[in-house]
């Protein structure tokens, strides 16, 4: 079974971006439909982006289209997410989960990386 390792996280300015990593390690990326969610203090999980196990079908909520891109490196075995133009309520600890089992839900999970967006 795969593990998850979130990075990249950090401080930064209303309108600038940031790129987060989430390495795979045991299986590859790559067998599983992967996606990042995030969650700010008092708030439940939030969906941000999804891509399918052969990187053809992404989705992303709808607070984040335009300005965030999800992809994968299927080499380095590393999920990413670039994000821009990022806002004030883009805070949180970002997540990224896999579905190991198929087309069930989301079972296995990172630690998170921690995003925050001054204005």
């Amino acid at each position: 079974q795969v593990q998850l390792v979130e990075s990249g996280g950090g401080l930064v300015q209303a309108g600038g971006s940031l790129i987060l990593s989430c390495l795979g390690t045991g299986r590859s990326l790559s067998n599983y439909r992967t996606a990042w969610f995030r969650r700010a203090p008092e708030k439940e999980r939030e969906f941000v982006a999804f891509i399918s196990a052969s990187g053809y079908v992404l989705s992303y909520g709808d607070s984040v289209k335009g300005r965030f891109t999800i992809s994968r490196d299927d080499a380095k075995n590393i999920m990413y997410l670039q994000m821009n133009n990022l806002k004030p309520e883009d805070s949180g600890v970002y997540i990224c989960a896999a579905d190991t089992k198929e087309g069930h839900d989301y079972d296995l999970w990172g630690q998170g990386t921690q995003v925050t967006v001054s204005s």
